[in-house]
């Protein structure tokens, strides 16, 4: 009863429209820059590149994959740090370098299977408004660009590498039933 409680309460600012459209997903796919991080890239004096992941978005990864929804990344950039990172947290797919990300988009669809209706897409700027604009949940950080804002169904108040993906996958878990379950199940005290 407590876990029903606090989800509610996590869950008091999402409309009701978007797990609707939450139900039907099977594949999530990510933005990394300024989605997966908060935008910024670091290089030292070497030009080697780092960037900063919030790792409770990599935890949940998994357990959306036990539950039969794909995850992937479509980014504009090339980069091996992200390259590593999609590989680590095991998604199912990942495009690097990507100029049109609508095409590619179609090109996922076409070898998935999948319905452009059954996607979550996570994007922040101009390069993913191919892919917002079409799929059927459309989500925005906080921190995402107005004119890409309006194109999402959904703008979370978490912004780009401060929580973002989390509640996204959150959000699928629980409207299929699945997150209050996997939380009891992992908080079973066995000791």
């Amino acid at each position: 009863m407590e876990t029903e409680k606090i989800i509610s309460e996590y869950f008091a600012h999402v409309p009701q429209a978007v797990f609707e459209r939450a139900k039907s997903i099977k594949v999530l796919i990510t933005d990394i820059d300024g989605v997966m991080t908060d935008g910024g890239i670091i290089y030292d004096d070497l030009g080697t590149e780092y960037k900063k992941y919030d790792v409770k978005d990599g935890l949940i990864v998994q357990h959306l994959r036990k539950a039969k929804i794909l995850v992937g990344a479509i980014t504009g950039r090339t980069s091996q740090v992200v390259e590593n990172r999609c590989e680590e947290l095991k998604f199912d797919f990942h495009y690097h370098g990507v100029k049109d990300k609508g095409k590619k988009l179609a090109e996922v669809l076409q070898i998935m299977e999948v319905a452009v209706e059954e996607v979550a897409y996570i994007g922040d700027d101009l390069i993913d408004l191919p892919i917002l604009a079409n799929v059927g949940l459309a989500v925005s950080p906080a921190d995402a660009l107005p004119y890409v804002k309006m194109h999402a169904h959904y703008v979370s108040p978490f912004s780009g590498g401060k929580g973002v993906f989390r509640e996204v996958a959150d959000i699928l878990l629980h409207s299929k039933g699945q997150l209050i379950p996997l939380i009891e199940t992992l908080s079973k005290k066995e000791l």
